[in-house]
């Protein structure tokens, strides 16, 4: 199976696929899409995802594009080593915790977002306050949900699609300075994670494309 994986370093949807991807075990092509030049809105790009975002995963010539869609058809066709727990219920509260992330906390504050933003005059200082907002209340939702379900990882004793969306998340809060002190639960299994030799792998910081 050949794979290619049109990713940007820094941007979260490409970091849940790459954590994905590597804790199956399966090896991939990295075609870096340079999202503060606007590559992603060229025509050469256009032809793979016709949305303008990144990622987009070539298999076997085929293109999957959406983070959450591409990790649950990897889970599907891949099924070991199992990012999802056997037990419906516990697979249903899993979808959840992607979920709260995935639709709730990164839709309002990824890129073109901030960039619209920017571009209604909203100063920086503002800017942080609205991704400090949204960031806040997931991680509200979410911190009891790992403190009740985490036994090393976000959900359980072993990485679930929950680690390959809330890891992500957590790097942004980072980056934005969001004072994590609230949410240990969170902080704990999140560094536990960042040990795992492929999510390791997955990180920004060791993509191809990573710039200072």
């Amino acid at each position: 199976m050949k794979l290619v994986l049109h990713s940007a370093w820094r941007a979260s949807a490409p970091y849940r696929v790459r954590m994905g991807l590597n804790l199956k075990g399966l090896a991939y092509d990295y075609a870096p899409v340079d999202l503060v030049a606007g590559q992603q809105g060229g025509k050469a790009y256009h032809t793979l995802n016709a949305q303008h975002l990144v990622p987009a995963l070539e298999v076997d010539g085929r293109v999957l594009t959406q983070s959450l869609a591409i990790l649950e058809w990897l889970e599907e066709t891949c099924p070991e080593p199992a990012l999802l727990p056997a037990d419906g219920f516990d697979r249903q509260i899993v979808r959840t915790m992607c979920g709260i992330v995935a639709c709730d906390i990164h839709p309002v504050n990824n890129l073109r977002i901030l960039k619209a933003l920017a571009r209604l005059e909203v100063g920086q200082p503002a800017i942080d306050d609205w991704v400090h907002r949204w960031i806040n209340d997931g991680f509200a939702a979410l911190e009891p949900m790992v403190a009740r379900h985490g036994k090393g990882f976000a959900f359980g004793d072993s990485p679930t699609l929950a680690d390959c969306c809330l890891m992500p998340q957590v790097y942004n809060a980072r980056r934005f300075k969001l004072d994590l002190t609230p949410f240990p639960a969170i902080v704990a299994a999140t560094n536990a994670a960042a040990q795992h030799p492929a999510i390791a792998a997955a990180h920004p910081d060791n993509q191809p494309d990573a710039t200072v």
